[in-house]
């Protein structure tokens, strides 16, 4: 179990064991037997070369270790790297002990680890980071985590997992790739981008519009307004009419805009939105100034107004 730390099968009188090394040698010593100095060389070279040592016991007697090796994904240190550059924090938490655990964190690129967890100290890890305010992410695939699924803001569990992942999980990730959350986190800020984008640019279009319009559709009634006038509109009837096409040609624009999304690019959260008020909030209260009195114009020309 994830407390003992092994697991084993009873064969008549025989008790035979395998798990972590210092789970097997706590266990081996409580019989009284003495466990080998060369298993426990062993399994620091198993650990420092990223693997994983399971040691096995027949009987109270160290048999010798197995290694386990973890294929670090390709292209997982890349995508790390990306979710850093946003702005994401990647810890990496394993059961393995702290020399395996090291080892394969420096392989992947992940920021941080966590070893020798169990599902109890996964959960309090999750928490910590939320009590500071953090949105947390988590994929797993074990029922070890499932605790930690449900606890955290976005759980992916693998397709690959069990069945208590699954359950406790957000979303399944059917590929069972743990840098998918890089794709879920992209989607997810596009389109937070994107709303954020068309809003910022309807709140800025209308601004604009009506400072426009306004000072045109009403300086016959109050003269103080022409000096409000910037755009020197043709006449009041001319600038309501620009106004409501120019809204009518914007509205086809930013359809596909919507529904496409705004460009995602791996920046942090400041970056995007200097980058966005810049281009949407600005853009939209240019854009309205100059649509607006080249319809206003070309009215006039063709005499419709």
């Amino acid at each position: 179990s994830a407390q003992t730390r092994m697991s084993g099968i009873d064969i008549g009188g025989r008790a035979v064991r395998k798990g972590a090394a210092d789970a097997m040698r706590q266990f081996v010593e409580a019989a009284g037997r003495p466990f080998p100095a060369e298993v426990l060389l062993t399994v620091d070279d198993i650990s420092r070369r990223g693997s994983t040592p399971l040691v096995v016991v027949d009987d109270g007697r160290v048999m010798g270790t197995v290694e386990l090796k973890d294929i670090v994904k390709g292209g997982i240190r890349e995508r790390f790297a990306e979710l850093r550059r946003m702005g994401i924090r990647t810890v990496m938490i394993t059961g393995d002990n702290k020399l395996t655990a090291a080892a394969i964190a420096a392989e992947a690129g992940v920021d941080d680890f966590l070893a020798e967890a169990t599902p109890e100290e996964k959960l309090r890890l999750i928490r910590s980071y939320q009590s500071q305010g953090r949105l947390v992410a988590m994929t797993g695939d074990g029922t070890n985590d499932a605790p930690a699924l449900a606890q955290a803001d976005v759980a992916v569990a693998m397709n690959s997992g069990t069945q208590a992942a699954k359950e406790a999980g957000n979303m399944v990730d059917l590929d069972s790739n743990p840098t998918k959350l890089l794709e879920i986190v992209e989607i997810g800020k596009q389109m937070l981008m994107t709303r954020g984008s068309l809003t910022t640019f309807s709140i800025a279009n209308d601004i604009a519009k009506y400072f426009a319009i306004i000072p045109a559709a009403f300086v016959t009634t109050y003269p103080q307004l022409k000096a409000l006038d910037v755009m020197q509109l043709s006449s009041p009837s001319s600038a309501i009419m620009s106004a409501v096409i120019f809204n009518a040609l914007v509205i086809v624009v930013l359809i596909p805009l919507a529904l496409k999304g705004v460009r995602y690019r791996a920046v942090g959260a400041a970056s995007l939105l200097r980058r966005n008020l810049l281009v949407y909030g600005l853009g939209g209260i240019l854009v309205p100034f100059a649509g607006i009195k080249l319809i206003d114009m070309i009215l006039a020309v063709m005499h419709l107004i």
